[in-house]
């Protein structure tokens, strides 16, 4: 018998575990009208949502950290403030709700790393003439950081 419960305590695993179930009858040719292989694909596919939009909540919080402390632009530092607290958040509670999306975060950190750091050294070189060959090329920030509601990196720019 399914644990029910896991529905509502780690969304991600019931989706893996539901899809493993379909596909085991799938196999064992369960007669049933329903189509089972695809209702398993789309099952799981519930649960990589979760599991991508965490990496991109992880890639926006990777973005604004390093235009907050590479970008010597002063304007819009408060709008990518928001948006680490708000990407932090999302990141947060996901990881507060699913045992298995928290202990993914470190799997997903290098593919987040890697687009974060392509956004911000694309929209640094566009809007403030910006070499991205200066961005670094391996993430500076630690997991903890990234989810850390009081860090902030230091302005290369000295600004606030």
């Amino acid at each position: 018998m399914p644990d029910a419960r896991l529905y509502d305590t780690d969304f991600y695993a019931w989706t893996q575990e539901q899809a493993a179930t379909l596909r085991r009858m799938a196999e064992a040719r369960v007669n049933t009208e329903l189509d089972l292989e695809h209702l398993a694909e789309e099952v799981e596919s519930l649960g990589n949502s979760d599991v991508n939009a965490l990496a991109s909540d992880l890639s926006r919080v990777i973005e604004h950290l390093l235009k907050l402390e590479h970008s010597p632009a002063s304007d819009p530092r408060r709008n990518w403030m928001l948006s680490v607290v708000e990407h932090r958040g999302r990141a947060q509670r996901a990881a507060e709700n699913s045992g298995s999306l928290r202990r993914m975060l470190p799997g997903l950190l290098p593919n987040a790393w890697k687009y974060g750091r392509r956004s911000a050294a694309k929209a640094m070189e566009l809007f403030d003439g910006f070499d991205p060959a200066t961005l670094p090329a391996e993430c500076p920030y630690t997991l903890e950081q990234i989810l850390d509601d009081d860090f902030w990196p230091a302005s290369r720019h000295g600004l606030g």
